[in-house]
């Protein structure tokens, strides 16, 4: 599927019944489940779910259950990699279908070869009917159960791989009985001896043997078996540069042997030659493949990849991605062509979405090793930045993405992952505009800042939070500000920043990641409260008197603590409301309106909850009212709100018209900025009635029936242009900044 594309309707159905698999079944007695009667799927369709549920992680010993019946889904082309399923599940499960063909690799350990195995065995169709069977990284057999030959009974088999498996010479015999076979994967097996090949001379069209450290073979018996397989056409005798044989040289010098083969590959092998390799191919004029990477060959023009010989190497960009794509499975090969990517990708200049490709594949195969996603961490970072992701398929960096989040928790005691991964991330275009799981990202990003004190790294994570704090729903807000941790990390950064009166980046974005993280969370606030956050935001409003981004940023939260009715004794603070006073009236509308937000929502709540002088109430609600007359109108949306509620009350306040005045100025502002979003959202909430109230009451101020009707002929003409319909819900933002900067 092109990942600049969306995806199929196909691929989403089949996740979401993947995914609510109990909706569409009853449960057995068993506690398996079986599909509803009505319904039949396509052999095909049955195929694709079998292995969207193993890829999901879903299929197990319950819902493998929905298989039993050959009639509802009819398996043809059955794979369960990585799945964890009981023998007996499987038995039932998978035996009665006439497969074709089995990929069983790397399902769980108590699920063996030789269960699998016999399992096929007993069923007399599958015995004639699979043709193709995958068992790679299993266990042969049980500790309490003796090894047996068990393969020969699958007479219709074709192709067999069990690499990465306790495959020993007498397992290799058994296989070498199959009347049919002609494909054969051994690779990192224990075999020693590979004789027993010459009984599929005639047959054997396919031989991979990567890593066979436990050969006993000399060079000159080895080459004597496989100058035998007359019919050979693809050999792969790669290795990992472990060991010194000289097989591939004698191979390659020995005169028509294997003269059919079309695709040999060597890679990691020693004493490997262009001069070597450009003569075996021409003597071969059918070849299309030579494996080169991790050897001194394939620097030759003749081997560069670019015609109808494909090469994997590291001479160039072709060779690498080669090996990429062919070795995706391959650990040490795939770090191998990541490093040697790396250096290519620093000097990329337009964005390459294939390459991308190619190192997520790896990332993805290879999630617990250290290398592999050290090296695909960096190339991520050299082939997203700046304005190479915004050449990027949508889906693609939302897999990558999700795919830096798993190495950052599966290694977050690897500063340098770390850092690659953060590089990454710190990305408008990933940031804003991908999908990807912003939730746990903040949570990875905030464990990192607590441990390390690396500025420039320091500055990215906080730039990262603040931006992703504001795109995570109430709930996950307030989830992640109720870590105390996260609170307490942030203001010792601010705390650091003031005693050194530093205005950089770093201290911006760790204001408005506290922000966006007091925003509606009456625990985050509680947190700050209790943690001095008052007393340290009075101290920055001191420390950088004429910075209005520090000003705004630092109110904007304050207006957050200030919504929460039980904080409000901690902030009449004569000092503090000194500050605010003073803030009310700066030139900067920004400013001077999150100081009026901070005096309405203290004054709100009436004179009996007000523990200062009286008249200092009165002076500030003077002031308040002045105050906001005078502001003009600002050129953009300079906030963003989630939800008019907070206003509801502030708009009740008849006997204080400079907070009704603040509520109604503040949602005829986001309604006359962006009327799509807010117009319907106040709709929906209800704000019509409430506007219509203000209006209608007779103790209502002038000035704030004047902006209530303003709104109400904006929510007028909103209503025409939707052609009357009724309003819908939409989704909003917080009442956050809309960027953090």
């Amino acid at each position: 599927m092109d990942e600049a594309s969306p995806a199929s309707l196909t691929d989403l159905c089949l996740s979401l019944v993947s995914s609510k698999l109990e909706l569409f079944c009853v449960k057995q007695a068993d506690g398996s489940l079986c599909l509803r009667e009505s319904l039949v799927f396509p052999q095909e369709l049955a195929d694709q779910l079998l292995c969207k549920m193993a890829t999901e992680g879903l299929l197990n010993d319950g819902t493998v259950g929905i298989f039993r019946s050959c009639h509802q889904l009819r398996l043809r082309r059955a794979c369960m990699r990585t799945a964890r399923i009981s023998a007996e599940a499987f038995h039932r499960a998978l035996c009665p279908h006439r497969l074709l063909e089995l990929d069983a690799s790397r399902v769980n350990a108590d699920l063996t070869i030789s269960d699998i195995v016999h399992s096929l065995a007993s069923s007399k169709e599958l015995r004639e009917s699979l043709q193709r069977l995958v068992l790679n990284g299993l266990t042969m057999t049980s500790l309490e159960e003796p090894s047996r030959r068990c393969f020969g009974a699958l007479q219709g088999l074709r192709s067999l791989s069990v690499a990465h498996v306790d495959f020993y010479d007498s397992g290799l015999a058994d296989v070498c009985t199959l009347p049919r076979l002609e494909s054969l994967d051994i690779s990192s097996t224990s075999v020693t001896n590979l004789t027993p090949l010459l009984g599929l001379r005639t047959r054997l069209r396919y031989l991979t043997m990567h890593q066979l450290k436990r050969l006993e073979m000399t060079t000159a018996q080895l080459l004597a078996v496989l100058s035998q397989l007359e019919g050979l056409q693809h050999l792969d005798i790669s290795d990992d540069k472990q060991f010194t044989s000289d097989v591939a040289r004698q191979l390659l010098e020995k005169p028509g042997i294997l003269p059919s083969l079309v695709s040999l590959d060597v890679s990691g092998r020693k004493q490997v030659t262009d001069t070597a390799i450009r003569s075996f191919v021409e003597d071969r004029p059918g070849m299309t493949f030579v494996g080169l990477l991790a050897t001194d060959a394939g620097f030759s023009d003749f081997l560069s990849g670019e015609g109808t010989l494909k090469v994997t190497g590291e001479a160039n960009e072709t060779q690498i991605c080669e090996a990429l794509r062919r070795y995706s499975e391959r650990e040490g090969f795939v770090r191998e062509a990541l490093f040697h990517l790396f250096s290519l990708t620093h000097v990329m200049e337009k964005p390459r979405p294939d390459i991308l490709k190619l190192v997520a594949l790896g990332m993805k195969n290879h999630p617990s090793t250290l290398n592999v996603q050290l090296a695909a961490s960096a190339c991520v970072f050299n082939l997203t930045k700046q304005d190479l992701a915004l050449g990027m398929p949508v889906r693609l960096l939302s897999t990558i993405t999700q795919l830096l989040l798993e190495a950052m928790k599966t290694f977050p005691n690897h500063q340098q992952l770390q850092k690659n991964c953060l590089l990454s991330l710190c990305s408008d275009r990933i940031l804003q505009e991908v999908p990807f799981n912003r939730f746990e990202a903040a949570k990875l990003v905030m464990q990192w800042l607590c441990n390390h004190e690396d500025q420039n790294m320091q500055r990215m994570a906080v730039a990262i939070i603040s931006i992703l704090a504001a795109k995570l729903s109430t709930e996950q807000t307030a989830q992640l500000g109720a870590e105390l941790f996260i609170v307490k990390q942030l203001l010792h950064i601010v705390r650091q920043k003031t005693s050194q009166t530093m205005v950089d980046a770093t201290l911006k974005f760790t204001l408005s990641a506290l922000w966006n993280l007091t925003d509606e969370s009456p625990t985050t606030c509680r947190h700050f409260i209790e943690n001095q956050g008052l007393e340290l935001f009075i101290k920055v409003l001191e420390s950088f008197p004429s910075e209005s981004s520090i000003q705004q940023k630092v109110l904007g939260l304050l207006n957050n603590i200030a919504e929460v009715g039980e904080l409000h004794s901690e902030l009449m603070d004569q000092r503090f409301l000194n500050h605010i006073s003073t803030l009310l009236h700066s030139p900067e509308v920004e400013v001077s309106y999150f100081a009026a937000g901070i005096l309405a929502h203290l004054t709100s709540r009436g004179e009996g909850l007000w523990t200062l002088d009286l008249p200092l109430r009165s002076t500030l609600l003077e002031q308040l009212h002045a105050a906001i007359i005078k502001w003009p109108p600002p050129d953009c949306e300079m906030v963003a709100y989630r939800s008019f509620n907070p206003f509801f009350p502030l708009l009740e306040c008849f006997h204080t018209p400079g907070v009704q005045l603040w509520a109604a100025w503040a949602m005829q502002h986001v309604c006359s900025k962006n009327a799509g979003r807010y117009c319907s959202m106040l709709l929906a909430e209800g704000g019509l009635q409430q506007l219509e109230s203000v209006r209608s009451d007779p103790n209502t101020h002038k000035d704030v029936r004047t902006l209530a009707d303003n709104i109400l002929d904006s929510l007028q003409r909103h209503q025409a242009r939707m052609g009357q319909l009724p309003p819908q819900h939409c989704h909003t933002l917080t009442h956050k900044e809309r960027d953090a900067q």
